[in-house]
């Protein structure tokens, strides 16, 4: 079954890449949310931060199903 409950969640590239900084970093599990915004504001990726801090439940849906870049890229674990 495919559709859009069960494809990655589609964030903007800016907020992909931070989150892809944040998950090649290691220094937290993607899990830990409060974490994940945290470093990655540490990191300079605020629009990241935000986004996660904002978007709870999309959040979590995505570290299960992936993330996919707004306008079509990849998606990420």
């Amino acid at each position: 079954m495919t559709g859009p409950d069960t494809g990655p969640v589609r964030v903007p590239p800016e907020v992909l890449k931070g989150l892809e900084a944040v998950r090649r970093s290691g220094l937290t599990n993607m899990l830990d949310r409060p974490a994940v915004a945290t470093i990655a504001a540490w990191m300079g990726h605020e629009a990241t931060a935000r986004w996660v801090r904002e978007h709870r439940d999309l959040y979590a849906r995505g570290v299960f199903r992936g993330f996919e870049a707004e306008g079509g890229g990849e998606a990420r674990p």
